[in-house]
């Protein structure tokens, strides 16, 4: 009866040490966490407010693409064809010139600040001047592969 009241109080003893074991591990892995995570005060941001009826009244792309462009002569040259937005945040144009319904343009690119946008968005004038055949003269605009 002695050996078996012995062996059981060494099982209890073996059971109290895993668990005070396994007890110091968890309190170890929770103060290692405690250690990685750090509290970073949140950072204030600024937001620019933009006068959204100034806005309103400007011209969507979206609107202008396919319109009719004139050098200041009133010479037609070509129609609106796409803007690109370059990585410095410049604005190109990009005129289809020299097409004829639609088809066989030439493109060039011509800085936005050049058009003159008129007739409530239903004229663009190319103000730095140029005929049809001298804008063809120009280096052809070609699209990026995955632009």
């Amino acid at each position: 009866m002695k050996v078996a009241i012995a062996h059981a109080a060494e099982s209890r003893n073996r059971h109290q040490r895993h668990w005070l074991s396994a007890a110091l591990l968890a309190a170890a892995a929770c103060a290692a966490l405690s250690v990685t995570v750090t509290v970073r005060p949140a950072i204030a941001q600024t937001v620019t407010v933009v006068d959204v009826v100034k806005v309103a009244e400007g011209f969507r792309a979206s609107k202008l693409l396919g319109t009719k462009v004139v050098n200041s002569a009133k010479e037609e040259v070509g129609t609106l064809d796409d803007l690109i937005f370059d990585q410095d945040r410049l604005v190109y144009a990009i005129l289809q010139v020299g097409a004829f319904l639609g088809l066989g343009g030439y493109l060039v690119a011509v800085p936005y600040e050049s058009l003159e946008i008129s007739d409530g968005g239903r004229g663009i004038v190319l103000t730095s001047g140029g005929s049809k055949e001298e804008l063809q003269q120009t280096q052809e605009f070609k699209y990026g592969q995955d632009k």
